[in-house]
């Protein structure tokens, strides 16, 4: 028999190909070198300096757009995106928030719904991490109703002409590109829109105090010009931004447990080693009922990440299984940054430990992409046949 294995309780390991784990330590190795000796830092200050440079170098790792093919894709399994996805929210939501709204909103945008000549414009400078992309679809007054969105596309001869506000844009204000999606006579349709095009504007939103160490904007369009074929071609109505959001929210299934496993580890470690009444805490019944608690939901979430991951490779994933994912995930992983902080008392609110960065993270990622009752929703609407939305 094999050790029991702290790390890997469930032997889960056990699943993964040499090329998974390579990813995967590839990555670690990349966020123990670039993120965590700063993290703190930057989320101190809530600021997230050099992300160019930063993107830039996890596009050469191959983490942007990791899951598409060609155009400089690396054309990586679903579960490798996913462990990708685990490692660098482990270090931080931004830094996975970062490389999701780029590969999984902006470019899949693109990749999915665009013209040849779109894909070639601009996918080989986003995955090369050159070009920063971002994804307008919640505005102020419209989040999870997007099909109430305000911002309108006008034609005026053959050129497009946009107005309106987006809010809450990860990458907003350092962005090249910008996906956008707005209302037009033939329904709702997604734009391809050059940051640098007259009457574009992207202010950033300070004051946050989750997601800190990550750029997010407001995305202001007036009056911008863009030629006819600004628009994604391929798809008219909800189904495009839909489509979208669901391929993002799979990284999100993941990427919560690295969270999740981050504030664990950090508890157990401390357990180890912190005394109290003469001994390791770690050594107390009741310590180690929460620590046993949280790696029962750290490992059963991340075997459900990766039977998901492995029925998106065989292109059997369904919309309302990644809203099971994402529901359960989240929420699991919150709870394990809350106890794991009870495990290190007063010190679990310091930044010298990850703990509650990650869960006042968390706190964000809860929200968006489909609220914890929005997916309660789509699931029950699943299980009863019947729909609540309305």
């Amino acid at each position: 028999m094999p050790p029991f294995d702290p790390d890997d309780p469930l032997g889960i390991d056990d699943l993964l190909e040499p090329e998974d784990l390579a990813v995967r330590t590839t990555v670690r190795q990349w966020a123990a070198d670039r993120v965590l000796p700063h993290i703190a830092d930057w989320y101190e200050r809530g600021e997230l300096p050099g992300i160019r440079e930063l993107t830039r170098e996890l596009g050469s790792l191959g983490a942007l757009g990791m899951s598409l093919t060609g155009y400089g894709c690396a054309g990586a399994s679903a579960v490798q995106y996913g462990l990708a996805c685990l490692e660098l929210e482990a270090a931080d939501s931004g830094i996975r928030s970062l490389v999701s709204v780029q590969g999984s909103l902006a470019m899949y945008a693109i990749h999915r719904f665009g013209s040849e000549e779109q894909k070639q414009q601009w996918l080989p400078r986003m995955a090369s991490g050159e070009v920063i992309g971002c994804f307008g679809l919640t505005e102020p007054d419209h989040g999870s109703d997007p099909a109430g969105m305000r911002t309108y596309a006008k034609r005026d001869g053959t050129d497009w002409v946009l107005t309106g506000r987006k809010m809450w844009i990860t990458n907003g204000s350092v962005a090249g590109v910008a996906v956008v999606w707005a209302h037009t006579d033939d329904g709702i349709r997604g734009f391809v829109v050059p940051t640098d095009a007259p009457g574009f504007s992207a202010p950033e939103i300070k004051h946050k105090w989750s997601l800190r160490a990550s750029v997010t904007s407001e995305l202001v369009l007036d009056e911008v010009r863009l030629p006819a074929d600004a628009v994604l071609p391929e798809v008219t109505g909800l189904r495009g931004p839909l489509s979208c959001l669901s391929h993002a929210r799979y990284g999100i299934i993941w990427g919560a447990l690295g969270a999740a496993r981050a504030s664990f580890t950090s508890a157990l470690e401390y357990a180890r080693t912190r005394e109290q009444f003469g001994r390791p805490i770690g050594g107390f019944q009741l310590t180690q009922a929460k620590l046993a608690d949280m790696a029962v939901e750290l490992h059963k979430g991340v075997l459900l990440a990766h039977h998901l991951g492995r029925r998106m490779d065989a292109g059997r994933l369904r919309p309302e299984q990644v809203s099971f994912g994402k529901l359960n995930n989240v929420r699991e992983a919150i709870e394990i940054c809350r106890t794991a902080r009870t495990i290190l008392g007063a010190n679990g609110i310091s930044l010298e430990y990850p703990v509650m960065r990650h869960a006042t993270n968390l706190e964000s990622v809860l929200t968006y992409e489909g609220t914890v009752e929005m997916h309660q929703l789509v699931l029950g609407k699943a299980l009863t046949g019947l729909d609540a939305f309305r």
